[in-house]
């Protein structure tokens, strides 16, 4: 995806395998990697499971660290960034549909 650095997408769950609401997604940043700044109009919850990094949440940074939950609300405009030495791994939880 334009604007992201170091990330990688595995889809956990997803309407494929017959999820009718929710799918989820774990995302492995590398150290120094990011999500890009960007905005849509789905909720999403996030999980991290390693690593520590920041949350950009409207022009702010939230530093965070495993067992951190996130909850993103739409239409913000947010990404996600290691701020550590090792890989960060979170879940991440988004409708099946655009609402």
């Amino acid at each position: 995806m334009e604007g992201a650095k170091d990330v990688e997408i595995r889809w956990l769950i997803s309407k494929d395998d017959g999820a009718e609401n929710f799918a989820m997604r774990m995302f492995e940043l590398q150290p120094g990697g990011h999500t890009p700044l960007h905005t849509h109009p789905q909720e999403h919850e996030v999980f991290v499971l390693e690593g520590c990094g920041a949350f950009v949440y409207e022009g702010r940074e939230y530093p965070f660290g495993p067992e951190h939950v996130i909850f993103v609300p739409p239409n913000k405009e947010h990404c996600f960034k290691n701020t550590g030495d090792s890989l960060m791994r979170m879940l991440c939880i988004i409708p099946t549909s655009d609402g």
